[in-house]
This record gives C-alpha cells, sequence and structure tokens, in this order.
C-alpha cells in the first residue's frame, strides 16, 4: 500500500454520483462517474482503499445522511459540508456537477470546508418530526389566509368578536355553509374540512412529540431548557433536536454565530460597518429564539406556570433562568425606546442564545 492520502469529494444527484479524486499531492484530479447505488460506491471505495488511506466529503443536501453512515460503518472517513460555507470565487460563472466535484475535492485538501455535526437516528428522526410538524402548521395558516380571502371576496364579514377562529367565528362559518348551497358554499365547505383535517393531524404530531420530550434522551435537557421564560415544550425540543451536542461549541458567540444572529460587518482600516444580522445558519433555531424573546417585553416576574416548570430542576438550571429573565426583560425594554421593537427583539433572542447555551452545557452535567 502507498503512503499517500487519497481525497474523494463527491456530487450526490438521486441517480448518479460524480466523485473527484485527488491522490496526495499531486495536482491532476480523476473525474468519475458512478450509479447512486450504495453498493457500487462501497466497492468502488474498497477498491481505492488498497491504494491507501481514504478521507472523503460530499455536500449537505436533500441526500441526507445515509451515504456518510454506511461509509462510517464500513470504516472510511466521510464528512459532510456544510454548503453555505463552502469559499467561492465572485468571478466564476460555471458550474456543472464535474467542476462542483473537483472544487470541493481540492478545497478539501486544503482544509478550507466546514463540516456539519452528523446527527443521531433517533435525533434526525425526532428533527423530521418536528420539521414535518412546522409544515403541517403553515399549511393551517394557509388554509385560513384563502378561507378569509374567499369570503372578503364575496363581502361575508365577521363581527361579533374581534378575534378569528374563535368558537363563535366557527359556529358563524359553519352557518354560512348550511345558509347557502351555490358553488362558493361548497368550496368554503372544502376548505374547512381540509382545514379540520390539518388540526388533527397537529394534534397527533403535538402528542407524538410531548411522548418523545419525556424519554430518556431528551427529557433532562428539555425541562432544563423550559425553565427559561418563552421556552416550551415544542420550543425546548426543536432547540435540543436541532443544535444536537452542546459541546461542539466552545462558547455562546459560536452558537450565536451558528444560528445567524450575530450582526453582519463590512469593515476596513478606521471605518466600520455593521448591518443586520447574517441569517447564515439554522433557521428554525433563529425562528424559535425569536419567538421566544418577544416573551421577555412583558414584566420579569415569574408566572405561575413558569414556576411549576422549575420545580424540581436542580439550583444552578434555575438560578441561570432567573438570571436570563431579570437580565433579558431590562434588556428589551431598554433597546425598545431606542431601536425599531423588531431590532429589539432580535439582539435580546441573541442574548437569549448565550443563555441556552449555558443551561444545555449544565443540564447534561447534573443529569448524567
Amino acid at each position: 500500500m502507498s503512503e499517500y492520502t487519497i481525497w474523494i469529494a463527491m456530487d450526490v444527484h438521486k441517480d448518479f454520483v460524480t466523485v473527484a479524486i485527488l491522490k496526495g499531492d499531486q495536482p491532476e484530479v480523476e473525474v468519475v462517474q458512478l450509479s447512486s447505488d450504495l453498493n457500487r460506491i462501497r466497492r468502488f471505495f474498497r477498491k481505492l482503499a488498497k491504494r491507501g488511506p481514504i478521507r472523503a466529503c460530499y455536500e449537505a443536501s436533500g441526500a441526507g445522511y445515509v451515504l456518510q453512515r454506511r461509509l462510517q460503518t464500513d470504516g472510511f472517513h466521510c464528512q459532510v459540508i456544510a454548503p453555505s460555507l463552502i469559499p467561492r470565487k465572485p468571478g466564476d460563472r460555471r458550474k456543472t456537477d464535474r467542476l462542483d466535484a473537483i472544487r470541493l475535492v481540492r478545497l478539501f485538501r486544503s482544509g478550507h470546508l466546514t463540516a456539519v455535526e452528523i446527527p443521531g437516528e433517533e435525533q434526525e428522526q425526532v428533527r423530521t418530526l418536528l420539521r414535518l410538524r412546522l409544515a403541517h402548521k403553515r399549511e393551517t395558516k394557509r388554509i385560513k389566509n384563502r378561507i378569509q380571502g374567499m369570503l372578503l371576496y364575496r363581502g361575508h364579514r365577521f363581527t361579533e368578536t374581534k378575534s378569528y377562529w374563535t368558537k363563535k367565528h366557527r359556529a358563524w362559518l359553519q352557518k354560512l355553509c348550511d345558509e347557502f348551497t351555490d358553488l362558493f358554499t361548497l368550496c368554503l365547505r372544502t376548505e374547512l374540512e381540509h382545514l379540520e383535517y390539518e388540526e388533527q393531524q397537529l394534534q397527533a404530531l403535538d402528542a407524538e412529540i410531548d411522548r418523545y420530550a419525556q424519554r430518556g434522551p431528551f427529557q433532562a435537557v428539555v425541562e432544563a431548557l423550559m425553565c427559561l421564560r418563552g421556552v416550551k415544550t415544542l420550543t425546548a425540543m426543536t432547540l435540543a433536536c436541532e443544535i444536537g451536542d452542546i459541546r461542539r461549541f466552545a462558547s455562546p458567540r459560536e452558537l450565536m454565530g451558528w444560528a445567524g444572529l450575530v450582526p453582519s460587518e463590512r469593515s476596513s482600516g478606521d471605518l466600520q460597518r455593521r448591518g443586520p444580522i447574517t441569517k447564515a445558519g439554522n433557521s428554525h433555531v433563529r425562528r424559535l429564539l425569536v419567538e421566544a424573546a418577544w416573551n421577555n417585553r412583558h414584566r420579569m416576574g415569574a408566572t405561575l406556570i413558569l414556576q411549576r416548570r422549575r420545580q424540581g430542576q436542580p439550583a444552578p438550571i434555575v438560578a441561570i433562568a432567573m438570571k436570563a429573565q431579570t437580565r433579558l426583560s431590562r434588556r428589551l425594554n431598554y433597546l425598545r425606546e431606542r431601536k425599531h421593537i423588531n431590532v429589539a427583539v432580535t439582539a435580546v433572542a441573541r442574548e437569549m442564545c448565550g443563555f441556552v447555551w449555558a443551561i444545555m452545557n449544565a443540564a447534561p452535567q447534573l443529569n448524567s
């Protein structure tokens, strides 16, 4: 067996995989196209392994982590690369599968790529469940908007209460369906049936999420995160599954940057320019932290429900949560007098990210 390392980058598609190979320090790149069959790829790797140790990678995409896990099981080193962090030349206007694989393998050998964290299989399944729940929630909102548009177009206005989708509002919608028999009523009835189905699916998914939140690997972290104001079961489960192992972030600033909550910057010399947040990270975590930060606009006294969630939790975690409650509430009230409310809430979400980091670091140690 030779001494040099074999560097491999794969551009993965549904039907085929474009493989770029670099042997040691050689500049020439060998490009091979394979079928997407896992056994075919495994045989290809076993054949190459006879020439030297292999280090492989491919971009994170809809292909998931199946290929990485299979190669890792066979004893091959394989990483999944974050696409948003791949260096790109501004003037490069050419893009093909072959060129993508060649660029990727050269950057991989030079150490300019950033690998993503590979979740465990159970963590990935729960993450899929949470994202499916979000998809159904968005579909429910779209259906409600369509119904409101249909009613507005026909001149039907609900004036009994200020809020929509209450019991009175739904009874009013049902009354409309009973009074008329035209095609508009057929469309309205169809949308209402679709809405009822989506709401039933949401209830079933919420029940499944609650069940997983009370299981071993998630229970300690979820209950600890729920000590924070604005964080309940769904938010805590999403944070736990999306962030994963908190120890991969050496400091709260790294977690803030990963969530895309840090300001963008274009500074040079004595001139400093800072813009809006980068949004270059996990959008699910960023969205939930911003939503949770809105709860700090009220007075900082703990409610009875929040006190009950903190019962039985270790004292260090409760102390972090109480410090966050005082700090974030004061910070938001201070910033909202000087900044737009959305800017203030985003800044508070960034600080809340630091308290999440502290609690998740404390929870495994106290419950191990």
